[in-house]
């Protein structure tokens, strides 16, 4: 069902990989509440992905973009307002990824050319898309940018390795620039921190599926699935939430505010 919340409003989604990304679902939500958007991904990604289906389905025009050069993002700012007819509204930020995961290195045996990417990639790239932002006036008062985390940025979790540190990077820019940006242009700048979500990028993490299930158990509400996901950034890039902003907002079924739950106690008991 719609409500017409985004009616008007102008963004950039960066990360739609796939049908199962949290990017492709806030798309295709964005498009029945009313916005208008660019899609923007990496070239590689562009090519291992769907991306050119959604924009069809959104009928939204792609920039591909390397967020972790400044040159790439200058263009894709400067591009979308010109498509667009204006001054940006909101800006997904769903970009994640470790060399280190992906060659199965162990916490202890870091590659720190790679650990220097995946915070390169997963978190200083979202200091970038800001930078630029906020260098070329490409925002709108009261617009809102959003990021993707995980509660790994405080917990440790098996397997997770480096992207922990970029998630606490990560939120910890979001902080940091949500200051900036709120004084400059009330502009307000968050982070959720999304369930375990059988996404392309998340199941290539080692163990995945006792992640899930574990914070499936753990969560009074189950795992948020990515439909709820991307319902609460539309809520994050409405009018609604115009003084929330610098926060890390825990969008999890309930799994960081408990100890132990029932269906964890019977498992562990037989």
């Amino acid at each position: 069902m719609a409500y017409n919340l985004l009616q008007g409003k102008k963004g950039i989604i960066f990360g739609a990989l796939d049908e199962k990304s949290i990017a492709w679902k806030v798309a295709q939500r964005a498009r029945e509440e009313g916005a208008e958007f660019v899609l923007t991904n990496a070239p590689l990604a562009m090519r291992m992905g769907e991306i050119k289906k959604l924009a069809e389905e959104c009928q939204a025009q792609i920039i591909p973009a390397d967020a972790t050069s400044v040159e790439d993002l200058t263009n894709l700012f400067t591009q979308s307002q010109e498509i667009l007819g204006g001054k940006i509204d909101f800006v997904l930020h769903s970009i994640g990824m470790s060399p280190n995961i992906r060659k199965g290195k162990s916490y202890g045996d870091l590659n720190y050319e790679w650990f220097q990417k995946t915070l390169d990639v997963s978190a200083l790239s979202f200091h970038k898309v800001m930078h630029v932002a906020e260098k070329l006036d490409a925002m709108n008062e009261w617009g809102s940018i959003l990021a993707l985390s995980y509660i790994a940025a405080q917990r440790v979790f098996p397997d997770y390795t480096d992207m922990a540190q970029a998630k606490a990077m990560l939120e910890s820019i979001a902080r940091s620039y949500g200051q900036r940006f709120a004084k400059l242009k009330k502009v307000r700048v968050n982070t959720i921190s999304q369930s375990p979500t059988k996404t392309t990028a998340g199941t290539g993490v080692g163990g995945f599926d006792a992640f899930y299930d574990y914070a499936d158990k753990m969560s009074p509400l189950g795992n948020a699935s990515a439909e709820d996901c991307a319902n609460y950034c539309l809520t994050l890039f409405s009018d609604l939430t115009r003084m929330v902003t610098m926060q890390n907002l825990l969008h999890d079924g309930g799994f960081s505010s408990v100890g132990i739950s029932e269906e964890i106690v019977a498992q562990m008991s037989k």
